[in-house]
This record gives structure tokens, sequence and C-alpha cells, in this order.
């Protein structure tokens, strides 16, 4: 018999491959009303034309599709992801103790996140405040009873792949939730308090297929057929009828939808996928090593040797069935060192030509593996290596050449760049400070916010822009948290760094550090007020799950800034990070906040740390960091030192670079749980404030000691902080900086 395609089911696969072996339907037929018993409603979703979701359990629950729907016959109902869905009636979960929730579902390999692919439940102010949904965003089911903090999940850990159609079910019975994909079970959650029936007392009218409870999110894009809802919940035997799809089958649907693009005029290398969609496993080979290698380096023949053509087979497994299938790669021979050193020149850039303000990046590699060389007009003002020396307070801007000698083997060229080194600012005590924050976890209050002290007092704050954000994002997750402000060495510019984060989408923190942001949200300013586009920098690798809570501190040793976040990193062979690891501090280095140097570990104890802060009082730089494992004693902040900024400590590092000062700060100061330090020197006086992050409780709490080297953090009193501030940044400011920020965005 034939492979049943999974792409043209239209009910239960298995079920219907029996049918065919025995030669007919009726043979069939018992178990298809069984498979039936307990249906609420079912969507076949494959009828030809119309805007109604007929209901062919025979329960008269039809839905309404609506939006940019189109339909596909036996291909299911097409959902273009900008307002399509198909909205359920109310109420369909009232009076279910238990519950069986399967659709098929294809997703298109462009689809946003946060999204659902149904949710069924209620919206309240634009948030899910009692709910049930999936997402194949680490591909999870939750039941709620309020907001997503309420969420009790079972959880695969892993995104569902898109472009294939999947079989998801998700079954809840006896405080038991069971997920399952294409009849698998891949995901179990035992203890659940919560039934569909008690969410929103029976009551619910936002249930959707294609739409999410949460405002904010995305709309479904791709293909869903087959939605069934069920007032029990199906055996494992059950659902795998629903959606079982063979070793072989998966075999055949990953090989018959494997592309490598067009490969007819190959110049760089090639991604070649080690898995399919459907769960098989990509094995590669190359008749030619030399030009394409099994993993998909190219090597471009030489220059006029004329093009290559080489063959790849990839090789689908999946169990005990594989197959494979070939690829024709006709490989381009290389451009001439001419053009190469030309397209390179034209590619150089260095940033704020006409008005630098700091040392600068100098590129010595270019495009097309090219070497490039730099040459200054004055030495005195500009290095080759792009140290900056600033004329003086009140002098002329001056004004020279860099030149950019670019070569590539024997082929050479200049380009000549005009540059402009502003004189130094004038040098002005500081008198005030500013706050950077964000408010909360809902999309609201992830954005970034601003205070400004009242005069000179750390403690005394008034909010900015009328308590309204005075920075949003419109890349990434657009989700801003933990903003960080940093003063350039000379004074006069402004860097902001924020988490790329979105938990008020309804991202999961799970799903957050596998599958979440490896980028920095950075923008720049010279007065505080006015900032730059936004800019969406990848500092990750690829392996990493997360990137949170960025900071960064100037090391004059090496005439740039380090920055440093929180990253889980994942094995090289884990790249759907599924497995095990904790946070660790991440650095890089840069200049200009565009370009970073490659990542490294910073500090990784052996157990998990975030939110580390920096201050450097003399010649020596002191650490506050949140330990989330008990490292030093307790959940909490802890205090170290070392002279030297980039001292590393690993697992094995004995003793520790960074030697331990204090530990449990918050809670020898009498706070609950707390993270997100921000530390600052007094401007009035000999004090250090540590404002830390209640985040079960108050937010943002001021703690102060008098002494770096011999720390006792207490409690401040009589301070006014702004409403609910979440882990930011105070930055002292001077008389005039703080001025503009009340009178310009007071």
């Amino acid at each position: 018999m034939p492979l049943i395609p999974l792409r043209s089911r239209t009910g239960p696969a298995v079920l219907t491959a029996a049918a065919l072996v025995l030669g007919g339907l009726a043979a069939g037929a018992p178990a298809q009303a069984a498979i039936d018993d307990g249906l609420v409603l079912k969507y076949n979703l494959t009828e030809p034309t119309g805007t109604v979701a007929e209901d062919t359990s025979g329960n008269g629950r039809n839905g309404a599709i609506s939006g940019d729907a189109s339909r596909l016959g036996d291909e299911g109902l097409q959902l273009g992801g900008t307002n399509a869905h198909v909205r359920l009636p109310n109420d369909v979960m009232r009076g279910l103790d238990s519950i069986t929730v399967s659709t098929d579902v294809k997703l298109a390999s462009d689809q946003a996140t946060p999204y659902f692919i149904w949710g069924l439940g209620n919206t309240s102010n634009g948030t899910g405040n009692g709910y049930l949904f999936t997402t194949g965003n680490s591909y999870r089911t939750s039941i709620a009873s309020g907001n997503w903090s309420t969420e009790q999940t079972a959880n695969a850990g892993r995104d569902l792949a898109r472009g294939a159609w999947k079989t998801i079910t998700y079954t809840l019975a006896g405080g038991t939730a069971v997920l399952y994909e294409d009849g698998v079970e891949v995901a179990r959650r035992s203890g659940v308090t919560i039934t569909p029936g008690s969410i929103g007392g029976g009551s619910t009218t936002a249930n959707y297929l294609g739409r999410s409870v949460y405002s904010g999110d995305k709309y479904l894009k791709g293909q869903v057929r087959d939605f069934r809802i069920y007032n029990r919940a199906l055996s494992a035997a059950e659902v795998r009828e629903l959606g079982y799809v063979s070793p072989e089958e998966k075999v055949a649907l990953d090989l018959q939808d494997l592309s490598l693009g067009d490969t007819s005029a190959v110049t760089a290398d090639l991604a070649l996928p080690l898995t399919g969609p459907n769960g098989s496993a990509y094995t590669w080979s190359s008749s030619n090593e030399g030009t394409v290698s099994s993993k998909g380096a190219v090597t471009r023949p030489a220059y006029g040797t004329g093009n290559a053509a080489v063959t790849l087979t990839a090789t689908a497994t999946s169990g005990e069935a594989s197959a494979s299938k070939t690829f024709t790669v006709t490989v381009l021979e290389d451009i001439s060192g001419e053009q190469k050193v030309s397209e390179a020149a034209a590619a150089l850039n260095v940033w704020d030509a006409g008005g630098i303000r700091g040392n600068i990046t100098l590129p010595t590699n270019g495009r097309h593996g090219t070497s490039v060389v730099w040459a200054s007009g004055d030495e005195s003002v500009i290095t080759a290596t792009g140290e900056v020396t600033r004329p003086a307070y009140g002098s002329e801007p001056a004004r020279l050449n860099l030149h950019a000698f670019v070569s590539y083997g024997k082929a050479k060229t200049k380009r000549t760049f005009r540059v402009a080194v502003l004189p130094l600012p004038k040098a002005e005590a500081k008198e005030g400070y500013a706050f950077a924050y964000f408010t909360g976890n809902d999309i609201a209050g992830e954005n970034i916010f601003m205070a400004a002290s009242r005069g000179n007092d750390a403690l005394k704050w008034d909010e900015l822009n009328g308590g309204q954000p005075v920075v949003k994002s419109g890349l990434g997750t657009k989700g801003l948290r933990d903003p960080f402000v940093i003063r350039s060495p000379e004074g006069d510019k402004f860097y902001m760094i924020a988490t790329d984060l979105s938990i008020g989408s309804g991202t999961s923190w799970d799903a957050s550090q596998r599958q979440g942001s490896r980028y920095l949200e950075v923008w720049e300013s010279t007065d505080l007020v006015n900032w730059s586009g936004q800019r969406h920098v990848k500092v990750s690798p690829d392996t990493a799950g997360n990137t949170w809570a960025p900071e960064a501190h100037y090391d004059e040793k090496i005439g740039a800034y380090v920055v440093y976040w929180a990253s889980k990193i994942y094995a090289d062979n884990d790249p759907n990070h599924s497995g095990g690891t904790h946070n660790k501090m991440m650095y890089s280095t840069t200049r200009d906040f565009r370009t970073f140097s490659e990542a490294k570990v910073w500090n990784d104890p052996g157990d998990s740390v975030i939110d580390s802060t920096v201050i450097k009082e003399g010649n020596t730089y002191y650490r506050f960091t949140k330990d989330e494992a008990r490292v030093s004693g307790c959940l909490d902040i802890m205090q170290e030192k070392s002279t030297d900024l980039l001292a590393v400590d690993l697992p094995a590092t004995n003793p520790r670079n960074w030697s331990l000062m204090a530990n449990c700060i918050g809670k020898n100061a009498g706070t609950g749980g707390v993270e997100g330090p921000t530390v600052f020197k007094s401007n009035t006086e000999e004090k250090y404030y540590l404002f830390v992050d209640e985040f079960g409780g108050r937010g943002y709490i001021p703690l102060e000691s008098t002494s770096l080297e011999n720390p006792d953090w207490k409690l401040a009193s009589n301070y006014e902080l702004p409403r609910a501030p979440r882990h930011g940044t105070v930055l002292p400011v001077t008389k005039t900086e703080l001025e503009r920020l009340h009178s310009q965005l007071g």
C-alpha cells in the first residue's frame, strides 16, 4: 500500500489507513464512532466556501470565520496572519472537569511571536484573564485562572516545527495534563489544580482558533483543520488514532518538502538542515568536499577557472526508515581580487564621522576576506587603531583624513574618510540623578520610563513624561525590560541598552530562556532627552537561549566598553535548546555599541547567576549579582570585588578571581526576594546607594552604605520613588542635564 501523505489527511490518520487496508469504510465505522464520543464541537474546516465553521459534531456550535482567511478545501483553512481567526461560541468549557483539544495545524515559516494556535477563555483590558491555550512557541499548553502568572503548563521545551502539518492534542483530567504531537506524548504535567469549567465560572467570551486572548499578541499564520473539543480526556490510543505518523511517512514528507532554495548560482555557504519538520534526522554527503562540504561550507573555484557542479545527497532517517534525495549545486567561480577590494572598500564606514566623541572602531578585516590597514592624517588626534584624543574644551573641532588601505593578494585600493573630532565638554559637577526603568510584566509596563530627582536628593523623585514611556520598542519582541544607561568617559554621550523580552505578550519564563532573544536593544543620546533610532544588535551566540539584563562599564585599560549580560548557553548538539543548563554572565567589548566582539563567559560559578552591575572606586571594581542558586548562601544579591574588570571565573576557578565580600544583602537589610541591582555613589556625601528590585513586592527599594570596601547595606528611610519602578539604572547628572530633563520631559 502506498504511504498516505499527512498533508492530505482529513480525519484520523491511522483509522483511514486501516479502512483502506480492510478494503472498505464499514470496518472503520465503529472506531470512528468511538473517537467521536464526547465531542463538544468539531470543525472540519475543509468546506469549499463560506464564513461559517460548521460544527459537524451535531451539537450546533458553529463558529464564525473572519479576517484574512481563505478556504483551501482538503488543505484546510488558510489564516493570513493579519486578523484571520475562527470565533467559537461563548461558554464552550462550561461544566467541563476534563477536556481534550486537538487540531491539525501547519504553521507558516514566518509566523510572528508571541501567538496562540487556539485560546479559550476571557480577556480583560487586553490581558488574558482565565484561559486555556496552546502555542507552538516553546510548544506548550497552559491553563490559567487569571493572567500569565497563574499558568500551569505542559511544555515540550522546543518550538513546534513550521511548514509541515502537525496534529497537536492536549488532554486534561484528574489534575494530569498531557501534550501530544502527531499522536505521541511530548510533555506531561501533574498536579494541575484548575479545571476548564472553573475558568470564568463557566463563562468564557474569548474563545478562538487562530487568535490569542492577549490583545497584543500576533494572529496565527498558516493552515488549520479538524479542530476538536471533547468533554473528556482521550486515551493515548485514541490520540494516536487522531494523528500518528509512521517513520516511513515522516521520512517521505520531510524529503518531499526539503529544499535548499535556488542552487544554480551559489556564492556563499549553504545552511544544510539537520532535522526535518516531521522529525527526521538529515545526514549530508558531497560529491566534492573541497567545493561544497557535507556541512555546507562553500569554497568557490579560483577566478578564471570556471564554475563547479556538485551533488549534495541528503539522507533522512526516522527510526528504522530512511531515504535519500539529491541536489545539484552550481558554485560560481570567485570574483577577481580587484572586485573584492573595490566592494570591501565601499562597505567600510566610520560612524559619526562628522562629530566623533570617543574611540572609534577601525576594522582590520573587510568583505571577501580582505585586509584593511588604516592611516591617520593626525596621529595625535586619532591613531591608526582608532584611539581618539579630543581637543580641549572651547577649542575648534579637529578635522583630518583617515585612509583605509584595502588589499587582497596583489589587488589593492584606498578609501579616504574626512572626519571631525569634537572638543571636550565643559567639566561640570553632578547635581542630580536620572532614573530609567520599566514598570511591570505586562505590555504597558514593558517599555522604558524615566524619572528625575528633586534637586540633588537621590531618594526623592518625579516621574517624567507624565508617567508615560519615553522609549518604546519596534523591533524584536517589542518588549523592553532592564534598561541600563551609561555615560561615555568623555561625558557628553549616553548609551542606553535594554533586554528584548515581552512576558506581557504571553511568553513563558521557560520559553524566554530557551528560544528567547539573542539581541540587545540600543539607543544613543547626547542630552538624555532625545534618543537615536533603535538598534537591534545580536551579541549572544546561537547556542544562547536568552540575553538578559545587559549592562556596561568602560574599561580604561582597553579603551572600550565591557558589556555583560546573563544567558543560558546550550550544547552545540542541542539546537532546539531542550536540555538543561543555567544562566551565566557573558561579556563582549565594544567602542560604539554597533560592533561587538565575540561573546565569552565572564562569571559561571557552576549555577545560575543573573543581573550583574559594577561600580569602580579607586583601582577596585565592585560587582553586585543576583545569586539564583544560593551559590553564596541565599537567593539574593551578593557583592564581589576585583582589580581586573575582565577577570573570568569558571566552575573550576579556585580561588575565584572575584572575591566574595557580602551575600544575602537584601535579606540582611530586611527586604523580600530582590534582584536587578543598580549601584551609584552619592553626589553630596560619602555614601553609596544600592537600589534593589523586590520583584514579589514593592519594586525598587533603596539600600545605602557608607563604604564599598566595608559594606553595611541598610534600608534607606524617607524615600519617594516613582510608581512601580522595576529593574533599571540611576545615573548621576549635571545641573544642566537635570533641568533639561524636568523642562523637556516633565
